[in-house]
């Protein structure tokens, strides 16, 4: 039994560069932050990339239970956020179920040595014994990191929080849950300004949810929130306080041919990106990712089939609860090539121009360092083909839930259950 408790708190939950890329943070179940940091390059191999190494490990959230209520709050991360760099410390946000905080990360390479008070273990000196004076000076050390928590903005939410955002004007961050999405101000800890409010008088009459919530990269002003419904809208806080009616409403007209018991539940968006260039966004239903246009409402511009194969097994996924996983999806720096997460450890890739995809596995048997992936494919029925995998022998309890993108570099971070696999592009090479 505690092995697999021990699993279980160790299945990382959330995956994030920072800005730079130099970064790289994982949150798990268990309520741990692990940074990666990038090696530098050696000199004696120009050209190898530095390698990804565990920079610091800290404990961001612990168990709680809200007595109010008698519900248990979970420890595991939901999200971690970089904060854009504003001096020589890092700083990030990660939140639990119900409470975000804020954590500066800092190095330490030096100490203070020659204190005229105090001894080398820090107790005061009896001051008879104190003759003469003398300056402290700076004597080199092993780096130590250093993470301290520096706010924490706690009973903003009444539901579970499933998103973090922040702003580009470096001041403020939207955290949302379920039914509400709150602004904050990354100063001020104990009040939240609520811009969205989907909570209807009567709980009976509730017919969707708020899945996922980001900022416009560019506009401190616009945001976005996708619903359990298909629906993204998209919101101008210059319009009104209270953002309940929105600018913008992408939803695509369904297919009467199409529908099933399930196609609601299918169309349920679990994530959702704007685009570096702030002029589109991505999104993430549980067959398809979708490329929608800010300038085009009635339907995406680009739609790409992430395992379409699973469309005749959707019964089987539902009993075994498998069709509510939330996948994530991530854009390239270049917002060229869009990745997302499947089943049997595969991720796929979908190139926007050449309209090619391709279809990659996280697993210790194909990811030995410096092997190269090799494209693997998912047959239905009919002729198999050496390598392929039938559709009947996938593994529904490995899948690929959390994805990050390098911000400029064609590296990925791919959370495979408890193991992080690190992905890079070949020099000069493309991306297939």
């Amino acid at each position: 039994m505690p092995s697999v408790l021990l699993s279980q708190a160790d299945i990382i939950s959330t995956v994030e560069f920072n800005h730079t890329g130099e970064l790289l943070a994982t949150g798990d179940k268990g309520g741990r932050v692990v940074i990666f940091q990038r090696e530098p390059e050696s000199k004696n191999a120009p050209h190898s990339q530095g390698e990804y190494d565990v920079y610091s490990t800290f404990q961001s959230h612990e168990p709680e239970f809200d007595y109010l209520k008698s519900l248990e709050i979970e420890e595991k991360i939901n999200k971690i956020k970089w904060l854009p760099q504003q001096n020589a410390a890092h700083s990030l946000l990660s939140t639990n179920d119900k409470t975000i905080k804020l954590w500066k990360i800092t190095e330490r390479d030096k100490r203070p040595e020659g204190y005229n008070l105090k001894d080398e273990e820090g107790k005061l000196k009896d001051l008879s014994t104190v003759t003469s004076l003398q300056v402290p000076v700076l004597k080199p050390m092993d780096l130590m990191v250093e993470v301290s928590p520096r706010r924490i903005f706690a009973n903003g939410h009444t539901y579970h929080i499933n998103s973090i955002s922040v702003n580009s004007d470096c001041e403020t961050y939207m955290s949302a849950d379920d039914l509400r999405i709150n602004l904050w101000h990354l100063a001020i800890t104990d009040r939240s300004f609520n811009i969205v409010d989907i909570k209807p008088a009567n709980m009976e009459d509730l017919t969707e949810v708020i899945t996922a919530s980001e900022f416009h990269p560019h506009h401190c002003n616009l945001f976005v929130y996708s619903s359990s419904k298909g629906s993204l809208r998209l919101c101008d806080m210059r319009a009104a306080a209270l953002c309940d009616k929105h600018s913008k409403l992408f939803e695509e007209p369904e297919d009467p041919s199409n529908r099933s018991f399930f196609s609601e539940i299918i169309s349920s968006v679990s994530d959702v990106k704007f685009s570096h260039s702030g002029r589109y966004m991505l999104t993430r239903d549980y067959l398809t990712v979708k490329v929608w246009d800010l300038n085009m409402e009635a339907r995406p511009i680009e739609t790409y089939q992430v395992h379409d194969y699973l469309r005749s097994k959707l019964c089987s996924l539902y009993e075994s609860d498998c069709i509510f996983d939330k996948f994530e999806c991530a854009w390239n720096g270049s917002d060229s090539v869009i990745m997302t997460g499947a089943y049997n450890n595969f991720f796929r890739m979908f190139d926007r121009n050449t309209k090619r995809d391709v279809t990659l596995e996280a697993s210790r048997e194909s990811s030995k360092p410096r092997a190269v992936l090799k494209p693997r494919r998912v047959c239905v029925g009919g002729k198999r083909r050496r390598d392929d995998i039938s559709v009947d022998s996938l593994d529904f309890t490995k899948k690929i839930l959390h994805t990050a993108w390098h911000p400029a570099e064609n590296i990925i971070a791919i959370a495979a259950t408890n193991n992080l696999y690190i992905f890079q592009d070949k020099v000069n090479s493309d991306m297939h």
